[in-house]
């Protein structure tokens, strides 16, 4: 018989894990900003994301480049220049994001 696996804690859980990654309030935001994209300068996607401070955004993309999903690449330029973009971790999120969100427009129509 195939049981459904045990957590003895809630991080062991592979989707708690996961929600844990990309939940907060700015994290999806920024995914689908630079999903959409592709890569974006800071002030290009501080822009794109209505209402987020410096502070939280710089943030919040160190935390996501910790984790895998964003990757800031800078150029030794005068002036600087750094661009954010998804990493391939990143960018096979979205199509699960975009099912999650086809999902809950159908329980808000529900």
């Amino acid at each position: 018989m195939n049981e459904e696996p045990r957590y003895k804690r809630k991080e062991d859980c592979p989707l708690t894990y996961a929600f844990a990654l990309i939940g907060g309030k700015w994290r999806l935001p920024i995914i689908w900003a630079l999903w959409k994209n592709e890569k974006l300068r800071y002030n290009e996607l501080k822009r794109s994301v209505d209402g987020i401070t410096n502070m939280v955004l710089s943030h919040t993309l160190k935390e996501m480049e910790s984790y895998g999903l964003v990757v800031r690449k800078q150029y030794m330029e005068i002036p600087p220049r750094v661009e954010y973009s998804l990493t391939e971790a990143g960018k096979d999120l979205v199509p699960s994001l975009e099912s999650l969100a086809k999902w809950g427009k159908a329980m808000q129509n529900k």
